[in-house]
């Protein structure tokens, strides 16, 4: 059953709730605590037997800036230092609303989880993650976005929000003057239940796990792995279409170019950043490991067979199996030890040449060292040589989530064709324009999370002067 439109209100008799909230992963249960904490009644739709969502998948990194977490750890940062970080990231083609509104909103949204509902968070210390300028990468403990979600559910629920899984809304009921009344949801054997509401968040992720739309909106990636959540199925561009919604940045998007095959694994990208590099089936250097696993996702495809090797040595290797996605990696048979420079070649499939010159910037042609946008920018190169033994890992280009969506203002009210917003529905995280610009290269460590937490936050302050009006 596609997504659908209906005209009028679901039928008297059906369940009302002031707010209905679509999708509870990160940007859904946040928005949930939020309107729990003002005393406002909102039930959560998951379409899942358990909340999960892109955050689940992802590393669950939230950057944010001026927290007591920095401050306890004497970092200096600001949300204007952010906001430039950002826009610093996209050339300047983030929304400007949105980057300031979320810039602002994030460090109170995870110094309020911390301090009036006990979720730990450290700041990520040794390495900056690409485009960022001081260490502002918020974590759980355990390092894990499934860690993240299991701690915000808990949370949630403690403070009385409700939350129905295995319930996939297909349905968006909406009055003659462009008022959402309600929801119609699926269960799993095939019944459609009826929800009124007051106001409705849609909190349902994006459209990279919709292989028509992303050969229609985001063709470059067509060929690509989706490494996402199957919830990323478009529903939220499917009912704005319907609605007269404007969709705004759909060719932003958030790649990564180090997915281990097969094993199927994340790896973490701090291991270019303390100096690992990336070599494809050739044994040469390709892209400035630095600039961004984003865009490294498209470089990556663009190799031979689409495929690169990370290659890094004893020091990054012991910094890597901090994260424990890693670590999962490992124990899969994804890491590769090489005695010395013969055999990471015969590993690779290349002459040993190659791999001497890893090493030497020179090895970059004139072509690898210009941006993916065009832009004539000199590559970072190894700040120091990789030694032996080395440990490589087969990787391709993934894509991981979409960032672009259905417009919406700085207080998340999605916005009609002509500009103007909707009465009463909201939309944040995946299912919304996020701040990475209308590409991938505009995409900022972090920026998926911090659009989903800062974006629920404000969605549910939205909402509650909306069904307090």
């Amino acid at each position: 059953m596609n997504p659908a439109v209906r005209t009028g209100t679901p039928a008297p008799d059906a369940p009302h709730i002031p707010v209905a909230i679509v999708g509870a992963g990160a940007c859904g249960l946040v928005a949930a605590l939020t309107l729990r904490d003002a005393g406002v009644e909102c039930v959560l739709l998951e379409r899942d037997a358990q909340p999960s969502g892109s955050t689940a998948l992802s590393s669950g990194f939230i950057p944010a800036a001026g927290t007591a977490m920095q401050q306890a750890a004497g970092i200096q940062d600001s949300p204007a230092q952010f906001a430039a970080d950002i826009q610093a990231k996209a050339h300047g083609t983030a929304a400007a609303h949105l980057v300031a509104a979320f810039s602002a909103r994030i460090g109170a949204a995870l110094d309020t989880l911390q301090a009036r509902h006990g979720i730990t968070f450290e700041v990520l210390d040794g390495f900056l993650y690409p485009g960022h300028s001081v260490r502002r990468m918020h974590a759980v403990p355990q390092k894990t976005g499934a860690a993240l979600v299991a701690q915000l559910e808990r949370v949630a629920t403690a403070a009385g929000a409700d939350i129905v899984t295995q319930a996939t809304v297909r349905e968006l009921w909406v009055d003659r003057a462009g008022r959402i009344t309600g929801v119609g949801y699926e269960r799993p054997d095939g019944r459609i239940e009826p929800l009124r509401c007051d106001a409705l968040i849609l909190a349902c992720n994006g459209f990279g796990g919709n292989p028509a739309m992303v050969r229609e909106l985001l063709p470059e990636m067509r060929e690509a792995l989706f490494a996402g959540h199957t919830g990323n199925d478009g529903s939220a561009i499917a009912w704005g279409r319907a609605l007269g919604a404007r969709l705004a940045d759909l060719g932003g998007y958030q790649g990564h170019g180090s997915w281990a095959i097969p094993q199927g694994a994340l790896i973490t990208w701090a291991v270019m950043m303390e100096g690992g590099v990336q070599l494809n089936a050739r044994g040469e250097r390709f892209h400035d490991e630095t600039e961004g696993y984003s865009e490294a996702a498209v470089h990556v495809l663009a190799q031979p067979g689409g495929v690169a090797w990370d290659v890094f040595n004893d020091p990054i290797l012991a910094l890597a199996r901090g994260f424990p996605d890693f670590c999962a990696a490992e124990a899969a048979g994804a890491l590769k030890t090489c005695a010395d420079a013969p055999a990471l070649a015969a590993l690779i499939g290349c002459a040993t040449e190659k791999i001497i010159a890893m090493n030497d910037l020179s090895t970059l042609g004139n072509d690898q060292k210009d941006s993916i946008n065009g832009v004539n920018a000199p590559r970072a190169g190894v700040r120091r040589p990789l030694l032996p033994p080395y440990y490589a890992i087969k990787v391709t280009g993934a894509l991981f989530h979409t960032q672009g969506g259905l417009d919406i203002d700085a207080r998340c009210r999605v916005l009609r064709a002509d500009g103007t917003p909707f009465a009463n529905l909201l939309a944040a995280g995946g299912a919304a324009r996020g701040v990475s610009g209308n590409a991938v290269w505009g995409y900022l460590s972090g920026n998926g999370l911090l659009s989903a937490v800062a974006g629920g936050a404000i969605a549910a302050e939205t909402a509650k002067g909306m069904v307090n009006a």
